[in-house]
């Protein structure tokens, strides 16, 4: 590899291992990420999140997250104005999380291709970055989270593995496209 480096290879290998590692991503959140985070959480916690599930289903508002609410944003900021409805912001909050974790993933690919560092811990060095400064950082500070300070520690287990994963996946098959390419 050392010496067949190549910029747009590797962001191009990135980007598939982006898209790839966004859907394991929402695979691992949906399924065993989920049990990990209760594992996490104190019952108190747990208790607080039934009940705001329980007024949320008895109030018909459904919970819009962090990708919802940039698609909102994106879309209010490039019309002048306009904002999603429900139902918009619900098929664009997919494809704003899937287009973020290809750019960050060709981001990766490209600092993959001329750094070690980058590539350290198979992916999830990058990983344990990219959630401190998206989900810790990033997202607050756009204002489309609470501050990392309103929630406890044990609340970020499952977001953080699940960044993990993102990191691993996007290596893995960086690896493998870069191998074909």
């Amino acid at each position: 590899m050392e010496n067949d480096r190549h910029i747009v290879r590797g962001v191009v290998a990135g980007i598939v291992g982006g898209l790839a590692a966004s859907w394991v991503m929402n695979e691992f959140i949906a399924g065993p990420g989920v049990k990990l985070q209760h594992l996490a959480q104190s019952g108190e916690e747990n208790q607080r999140e039934a009940e705001e599930a329980k007024q949320m289903k008895q109030s018909g508002e459904p919970k819009i997250d962090a990708t919802m609410k940039a698609a909102d944003a994106i879309v209010h900021a490039a019309t002048g104005g306009r904002h999603l409805s429900l139902e918009e912001k619900q098929k664009a909050g997919p494809v704003v999380h899937y287009a973020f974790g290809a750019l960050m993933g060709g981001l990766y690919g490209g600092l993959a291709e001329y750094s070690s560092i980058a590539r350290s811990g198979f992916g999830t060095t990058f990983g344990s970055v990219l959630f401190t400064g998206a989900d810790l950082v990033a997202v607050p500070v756009m204002r489309l989270s609470g501050a990392p300070t309103d929630s406890s520690a044990g609340s970020y287990a499952t977001p953080f593995a699940a960044h993990l994963v993102y990191g691993a996946t996007t290596e893995l098959v960086r690896r493998v496209v870069r191998f074909i390419l």
